[in-house]
């Protein structure tokens, strides 16, 4: 099962909406059970350069299903996924990105967001998700 273009086109709006709430512009990006892109929005004025950090927290989340900020923890030096990184052609460990569930708890996606702090690419993920 994957997320439809629907229903990733609401997460990009609550989460344009949470960032356009908390003042910050954003790159969101959702893909689907497979980490392939749906949906993307750059929004007026955010940096070129996160919508590759957005993209890639969204293949993370999907790639290891949990939240980016979670395998960050992991993957710290000593910790069991030190380095994990530097595996799938990069991966972003730090937060804003989050795996999508359907009602019944299944991962059908997962979204990225970046442009902002770690806490604000976050929140903002979470707003994405909540929309689902």
């Amino acid at each position: 099962m994957n997320i439809t273009l629907a229903q990733a086109e609401k997460a990009i709006a609550a989460a344009k909406q949470k960032s356009t709430a908390i003042d910050t512009k954003m790159n969101i990006v959702v893909v689907d059970g497979g980490a392939n892109v749906v949906a993307l929005a750059r929004m007026d004025g955010a940096w070129l350069g996160s919508l590759d950090i957005a993209n890639k927290k969204a293949k993370t989340a999907r790639y290891f299903d949990m939240n980016t900020g979670l395998l960050g923890e992991l993957s710290q030096p000593g910790g069991s996924l030190f380095n994990i990184e530097h595996s799938n052609n990069g991966l972003i460990t730090f937060p804003g990105g989050i795996p999508i569930k359907n009602k019944e708890g299944v991962i059908i996606g997962a979204i990225g967001v970046s442009g902002s702090s770690v806490e604000n690419d976050h929140a903002v993920a979470e707003a994405g998700v909540s929309a689902i």
